[in-house]
């Protein structure tokens, strides 16, 4: 089985974040930028099928050099092999269709992705994907297994869990529970030499062009000051939601 794990470079949560031109770009100075979470539980499931079932793993990027850093730690988990589209990502619908030469041009059975990435929160690769590679869909998922060319897979839904049967190819949006945290690893020193030694392939875009564009971004509003309330003042508490949150 042949997997393709898609991974975004993503800032760290705990990065200060910033705007410059306006506030039309994003500013990268100073920032540390990590393996998208999501799809980091797909790359530790994914090394799951190879340690268990022979399977064969590449991970994928669309992105400058800058990205590579972050392939060369999905290299130093245990994926086989490395590609890196040499493009810069301007929005779901270019990504999905470079991604998409990649999996065809590659025969890969299964195509794992996060389900949304932690910057820009689209949630749209996934399923743009599947469509224009004719495979089979299933996001929000938090478990996989694979028999042969027929998979069984979990995924969340509102208010429960659904579980539904498919088959190969098939392209899944994970999430958390498609392995637990505990179960990610962080790269052990053989690990990164042998990265070194993985092929990391550069390929050319096919100027796939975007259909949207930023035109601003806004930090959230910074959060009003508290209005702390005696227990045992209930008058006060009453007068203030009523004339200042304007809530009864």
């Amino acid at each position: 089985m042949k997997i393709l794990v898609c991974i975004s470079h993503v800032p760290d949560t705990t990065s200060k974040i910033n705007f410059t031109d306006g506030d039309t770009k994003f500013d990268t100075n100073g920032v540390q930028f990590v393996i998208n979470p999501n799809d980091e539980f797909g790359l530790t499931r994914a090394m799951w099928f190879k340690e268990k079932q022979g399977a064969q793993v590449t991970v994928v990027n669309v992105g400058g050099p800058e990205t590579e850093p972050t392939l060369r730690k999905a290299l130093a988990i245990g994926a086989d092999a490395a590609i890196r589209v040499n493009t810069e990502a301007k929005d779901g619908f270019q990504v999905a269709k470079e991604l998409a030469n990649v999996v065809n041009d590659g025969g890969f059975d299964l195509v794992i992705a996060g389900r949304e990435s932690i910057d820009y929160n689209g949630a749209m690769v996934p399923g743009m994907l599947a469509s224009l590679t004719n495979a089979n869909f299933v996001t929000n998922c938090i478990s996989l297994d694979v028999d042969g060319t027929n998979a069984t897979a979990i995924r969340e839904i509102d208010g429960g869990k659904e579980t539904v049967a498919t088959s190969l190819p098939l392209v899944i949006g994970g999430q958390k529970g498609l392995v637990e945290e505990s179960d990610l690893r962080i790269p052990n020193m053989r690990g990164i030499m042998m990265a070194r030694k993985k092929p990391l392939s550069v390929v050319e875009p096919t100027n796939a062009s975007a259909e949207t564009n930023s035109v601003k971004f806004v930090k959230p509003a910074p959060k009003g000051a508290v209005t702390l309330v005696d227990a045992d003042n209930i008058d006060e508490l009453i007068n203030l939601l009523h004339n200042e949150a304007k809530a009864i």
